[in-house]
């Protein structure tokens, strides 16, 4: 197939680009760098199966030649307010991307014929009241809170998903993501994973906020690639969650990585705001996953952890 990546320079959308080349699929991606990076895509650049424009997904997109899927990867992620790539310091382009660059990608999926993909988010479920969270549940969300921006952009792309399904037949597919990392990972994410495996590696105390009793799951790369591209190539148009459903206290977390890392230094425990709005519990239902899809997870956190390692060492100018 000939396929379209939105989002193809970030950390999900370059391993996917990997993933169907070498699956023998050409790959066609969009990215307008703003929070993607051009060396998570340099390898690429010689592979004659690949085709890159620097692109905004919220302005008109047009492909030329045909396309067989689109996948609409492109977004701020980042809940990291210190980062200037955070989605709460591009608040509007988080917002377009999930509004308008869901209309343009089912536009061109529409145009083309072409079976649609939409990475959506556990952040849907917001602080969720059901555990674990499985696709029926309609979350437990605040519309204009600080995190609004993604979340509501998220909801929103899956109600225009849907309505391009059941008004225009096109042929979607809508993945929930949960906590996901690997390589590539951008080490100011913000998130639980990088902010303390970047410190483990610096031999400094892992920072936990609030008091550490809060719940993550986490899922290495290549397992979710494995489980969009299942979805991709299924016939699915429901929501499906993907992601690893092996449920920890932070503090676990925090104490694993310390142990993986052989760092001496710690824990530290911080309440601030951002603890207060963090939600508390997240662990994904993958019962739709294992049936339709016959997906689960492959990789333990202590096997993931030593894939990513050496990606954060060489980063952080340790190797």
């Amino acid at each position: 197939m000939r396929i379209l990546i939105t989002g193809a320079a970030g950390f999900l959308g370059s391993h996917l680009c990997d993933r169907l080349l070498a699956d023998g699929h050409e790959v066609v991606g969009l990215d307008n760098f703003v929070t993607g990076s051009r060396e998570n895509i340099a390898h690429l650049m010689g592979n004659g199966k690949f085709t890159f424009y620097r692109h905004d997904v919220s302005n008109y997109i047009f492909v030329p030649g045909k396309v067989d899927a689109v996948l609409h990867f492109a977004s701020p992620a980042s809940p990291n307010p210190q980062s200037p790539t955070a989605y709460f310091n591009l608040p509007i382009q988080t917002m377009k991307a999930g509004a308008l660059g869901t209309h343009n990608t089912l536009g061109v999926a529409k145009a083309y014929h072409a079976r649609f993909l939409l990475a959506s988010t556990s952040e849907i479920y917001g602080d969720p009241l059901v555990h674990p969270q499985t696709e029926s549940y309609a979350g437990n969300v605040d519309p204009v809170g600080p995190r609004a921006v993604y979340d509501e952009a998220k909801r929103f792309a899956e109600s225009l998903t849907m309505a391009y399904h059941r008004q225009h037949g096109v042929d979607t597919r809508i993945v929930r993501i949960f906590n996901t990392y690997g390589p590539r990972m951008d080490l100011e994410d913000g998130r639980a994973l990088p902010n303390m495996l970047k410190q483990a590696l610096l031999g400094q105390p892992l920072t936990v906020y609030g008091d550490g009793q809060q719940t993550r799951s986490f899922c290495y790369v290549d397992d979710l690639i494995e489980g969009i591209v299942r979805l991709l190539m299924s016939d699915e148009h429901l929501p499906v969650n993907i992601g690893n459903p092996d449920e920890m206290t932070l503090v676990q977390f925090a104490e694993a990585i310390n142990k993986i890392t052989g760092n001496k230094a710690g824990i530290t425990f911080v309440t601030d705001a951002r603890s207060a709005r963090d939600p508390q519990r997240r662990q994904p239902d993958i019962t739709r996953a294992r049936t339709i899809l016959g997906w689960e997870p492959k990789f333990d956190l202590d096997a993931g952890l030593r894939k990513t390692i050496p990606y954060f060492k060489q980063k952080l100018g340790l190797i």
